[in-house]
């Protein structure tokens, strides 16, 4: 007798979070010790997600799945285990962190399963979240009770297939940082087809000489900036459609200056890149001896 399949649709929010740095801690701290610290990344993921009121739908090695009511659920869920996580101790002078991502919408639900544009759209948000990082979507974060909407900032917009409006992103602040109550928008509708970068004599083009630079002190960078203030990847500035994006990863900062514009600092933030400017690594523009110079054309 072939089985009985129950389907039906309803709304929800898709949550997917995986460990990262799991590769790097079986080669430093061996099989057993990196298998028991990420499955307490794992079973935290678990445990907070119940705790909101979600629901775990899968587990494939360190990255979980799991569906809840709506995105603030989600989102408390999302601030415990990226603190959760943050909290732990070292293992073998290696630390895990987490990359979480999650959206709302309708949702195609399947013997205990989800499907849908919510689940692709959520899993793509996850693959684009840095190690620390949670991102959201701006719908999502629209419709967030008060209290969780004052820890979120956008980010940029990203084109999605089958959607005529590119989708905005938003990453909620959890760490306690004198940035992590304002809602900071760094979405700018700005068109360019080439990036040049100038710095110490050398000039790159993007996207012709490549498709991401990696900025900072060490010698595997693209762009070796060799300042004390600089990190050793300090940041990239990628190609999204017809923008040039700038995402800072340092423990510094990076201030960037638009000709025209006051500087600001990213702090973990993206910045779409316009016209002609400069970025310093670390520390601001009128205090460093010498500055990456861009022009978007």
């Amino acid at each position: 007798m072939p089985a009985i399949t129950t389907e039906n649709e309803a709304p929800g929010c898709v949550l997917f979070a995986d460990v990262s740095g799991s590769t790097k801690l079986y080669e430093s701290a061996g099989d057993q010790l990196a298998f028991a610290a990420i499955s307490g990344c794992v079973q935290l993921f678990k445990d907070e997600i119940a705790g909101q009121g979600g629901r775990v739908i899968k587990t494939i090695g360190d990255e979980v799945m799991a569906v809840f009511p709506d995105g603030n659920g989600a989102g408390r869920a999302a601030l415990a285990m990226q603190r959760g996580v943050d909290a732990m101790p070292q293992v073998q002078g290696g630390k895990l962190g987490c990359r979480i991502g999650f959206h709302g919408g309708p949702l195609i639900h399947r013997d205990g399963d989800v499907f849908g544009d919510t689940v692709n759209l959520a899993a793509r948000l996850a693959s684009l979240a840095s190690r620390g990082q949670i991102v959201t979507s701006f719908d999502v974060v629209d419709a967030l009770e008060p209290m969780l909407k004052l820890d979120c900032r956008k980010l940029y917009a990203i084109p999605v297939k089958g959607k005529e409006k590119e989708v905005t992103l938003c990453e909620m602040l959890w760490a306690d940082t004198e940035d992590s109550t304002r809602l900071a928008s760094r979405v700018v509708a700005t068109v360019a087809r080439s990036l040049r970068i100038a710095y110490g004599g050398r000039t790159v083009a993007m996207p012709a000489e490549c498709k991401s630079l990696v900025l900072g002190r060490d010698a595997t960078a693209d762009l070796v900036i060799a300042h004390s203030k600089a990190s050793r990847a300090h940041c990239e500035i990628k190609q999204r459609a017809d923008k040039f994006v700038l995402a800072d990863r340092s423990a510094n900062g990076t201030y960037v200056t638009v000709e025209g514009d006051s500087e600001i600092v990213l702090r973990r933030e993206e910045f779409t890149l316009r016209g002609h400017g400069w970025i310093v690594l670390g520390q601001p523009h009128e205090k460093a001896a010498e500055a990456v110079e861009f022009f978007c054309e």
